[in-house]
């Protein structure tokens, strides 16, 4: 890595263009290539994130603490410039405006999201002058409880963009309405309805999010993901770079993995192909239909799931197997006493962080390895592959240099 830790900043196409009727934000199909292009071939409906419905229900809810009147609709701006607008489902201001509540049913689009229908309410208290913004996790919504996630324990699950999302928009209301300065000075409780339930389907109770779900979403927007229709997009994908001919390439699993690439690389749309989870699908692709080089950037967690041998990379079809990332530290010069922390770690990112502090290069182990492995897969195809490994918050914290087929492989431990 040279020793470099690269933030990766807002470049990069949309994932789709939100319309402003709180229906789910519509593919224009304008692009020729890239994630746009690709969500308008799928023909299938985006959504919104529970991050993105906590923003609009605080919003609303906090216009009416200040003002006394709930607008509805409500309309906020999405990291990536987008300006949809949420139908309140209910609404409830107490006397004297102590505190105010609004809420927003979420609309997951076409994607199978175990959150689609869900109520997400926010409920938001005055403090004093000077408290800025505190975070609640009220019914339904999680606690951290075990560390390796992007959230200290005790936290209420608002995941870090969420976060920020709500707070710039209160910062807005209260510009506007009066409130306590630039910044607002609230408490924002948010709860989802039957959100205990509805997260014992999701891996939080593994992760040690106790209680209910995570308020998650970093563009605000659910891309769908059917496995047939998003595959056969990635083949139109490389199909349109090619035709372009594009020589170089880059195979993303989100759209902070994309800005990466773009920043690192500074490839045009029609060369990014949205993965996803289908790294596998882009890789046999390629190997029938080479390009010279293909770049693939992704979350550390997901690329050790590449390297460890697994083409798809959804939750619901492989787990990170920390025991294959301890045998990778031991590579590495990790002592006995550090290979068992990581194999005991909570998270992929808590395996990261030990090796970190203990000057072992994991990251950049994970992205050779998943180099390797995806060359493997391309059985000798003319593309030199390269692979950057990215955190949360689009930091690289690990990165394999382009090899070719024919050069040696680095070799990677098997269980």
């Amino acid at each position: 890595m040279a020793g470099e830790l690269r933030r990766a900043w807002d470049v990069g196409s949309s994932v789709a263009e939100a319309q402003p009727q709180g229906t789910g934000p519509q593919g224009t199909g304008k692009a020729a290539g890239g994630r746009s292009a690709q969500l308008a071939h799928t023909g299938l409906r985006p959504g919104w994130t529970t991050g993105a419905c906590a923003t609009a229900a605080s919003t609303a809810a906090y216009t009416a603490l200040l003002t006394g009147e709930f607008p509805d609709p409500v309309t906020i701006t999405l990291p990536k410039g987008q300006t949809p607008s949420f139908a309140l489902a209910v609404e409830e201001l107490a006397p004297g405006r102590t505190t105010a509540m609004a809420g927003v049913v979420k609309d997951a689009g076409d994607d199978p999201d175990v959150t689609h229908g869900a109520l997400v309410r926010a409920t938001v208290r005055a403090l004093p002058a000077g408290s800025g913004v505190v975070f609640k996790a009220g019914p339904g919504v999680g606690t951290v409880t075990r560390p390796g996630l992007p959230l200290e324990v005790g936290e209420p699950a608002i995941n870090p963009v969420p976060r920020q999302l709500m707070r710039e928009h209160l910062a807005e209301v209260a510009a506007r309405h009066g409130g306590t300065g630039a910044t607002a000075d609230v408490e924002v409780e948010i709860s989802v309805d039957h959100g205990e339930e509805i997260a014992r389907s999701t891996w939080n109770p593994r992760l040690g999010i106790l209680g209910g779900l995570s308020i998650l979403g970093t563009t605000g927007i659910v891309v769908p993901y059917s496995c047939s229709a998003w595959i056969d997009s990635i083949r139109r994908g490389v199909d349109v770079a090619r035709a372009a001919g594009r020589r170089h390439v880059a195979g993303c699993t989100g759209s902070t993995s994309e800005k990466v690439a773009v920043a690192l690389h500074h490839l045009p749309e029609d060369a990014l192909l949205d993965m996803g989870d289908f790294a596998g699908a882009v890789l046999k692709y390629i190997r029938r239909h080479p390009v010279e080089r293909l770049t693939i950037c992704g979350g550390f967690a997901k690329l050790s799931k590449l390297a460890a041998g697994h083409l798809d990379l959804h939750s619901a079809r492989s787990q990170v197997d920390k025991g294959f990332l301890a045998e990778l530290a031991r590579r590495g010069g990790a002592d006995e006493a550090l290979a068992e922390a990581v194999a005991e770690a909570n998270t992929g990112l808590a395996a990261l962080q030990l090796c970190t502090a203990a000057g072992v290069p994991l990251g950049d182990l994970v992205a050779a390895t998943a180099r390797d492995e995806s060359l493997a897969v391309l059985r000798g195809a003319p593309v030199a592959v390269d692979v950057i490994c990215i955190d949360r918050a689009g930091m690289v914290v690990g990165r394999a240099e382009p090899r070719g087929p024919g050069e040696d492989r680095q070799g990677s431990p098997r269980r």
